[in-house]
């Protein structure tokens, strides 16, 4: 609009310029011509402008429907990257809680190993070593065998005595069998049982004569006969110790206790 205002601005300046100067130089025709020139170029000024104006408002939409195509991405780009946040988040939740379900088990595991352990230590034969002899026991039974001498050292003799029977009932096939005699005619001797004290020191002789408590064992059933005022048999059971043990500290005993005997 602008131009066509101003092309019609100098076609009167053109026209009042062209009667004032130079009018005898042009004639109509020419001046027709002139004025069919300047409309034309009016109208291609025209039809360029709003070309421009057309390319720039198709560029201007097209921009906008790029930056709208953009925002539209953004958005989107946006929106996944939450989604992705989310995700790594509540992967790293189910990572933590693995992680303590791990140390959970390990911890199971762990306490399940003691237990068996423990267990184990509880029925696995332990090496023991009992006048001058070693061998295997199991964990109870041997735990049986000392509570019963722990009973016996005490003076407890009637629980001593108990206890030595049950271990013979419980165990009848025990490596401990012989020592269990030995100290179950002991404690028959400090409860005053001197009957069962003689069978008891008798058995074990019987059963275990190479033991190395064999000699205190025979002195031990000589007493317990000398209780029973049973001189002769005691004699006899002193005389059979010197000539199987001459040698031993009980034999000694032996010979010192003949004189008391009548």
């Amino acid at each position: 609009m602008q131009a066509r205002h101003w092309a019609s601005a100098l076609l009167a300046v053109c026209l009042l310029g062209s009667g004032a100067a130079r009018a005898g130089l042009f004639d109509d025709e020419e001046a027709r011509k002139a004025i069919l020139d300047l409309r034309e170029r009016i109208a291609l000024s025209d039809e360029q402008s709003k070309k421009r104006s057309a390319e720039q408002a198709a560029a201007t939409a097209q921009l906008a429907a790029q930056l709208t195509a953009l925002r539209s991405s953004l958005l989107e780009l946006n929106n996944q990257l939450e989604a992705l946040r989310g995700e790594v988040a509540k992967l790293r939740g189910s990572d933590e809680q693995l992680q303590r379900d791990v140390t959970a088990l390990q911890q199971r595991q762990k306490d399940a190993s003691q237990t068996l352990d423990d267990r184990l230590r509880k029925i696995e034969p332990v090496k023991v070593s009992l006048d001058g002899r070693e061998f295997m026991a199991d964990p109870e039974e041997k735990r049986a065998y000392d509570d019963a001498i722990a009973l016996l050292r005490a003076g407890e003799f009637d629980k001593s005595v108990a206890a030595f029977g049950a271990f013979q009932r419980r165990y009848p096939t025990s490596a401990y069998s012989d020592s269990v005699r030995f100290w179950l005619g002991n404690a028959l001797y400090g409860k005053r049982d001197y009957k069962a004290a003689i069978t008891a020191f008798r058995d074990f002789t019987i059963a275990a004569p190479n033991h190395p408590r064999a000699p205190e064992a025979l002195l031990a059933l000589a007493n317990s006969q000398a209780e029973m005022k049973d001189t002769r048999a005691a004699r006899k059971t002193i005389d059979d110790l010197v000539k199987a043990y001459p040698q031993s500290e009980a034999a000694q005993a032996g010979r010192e206790r003949l004189a008391s005997l009548k």
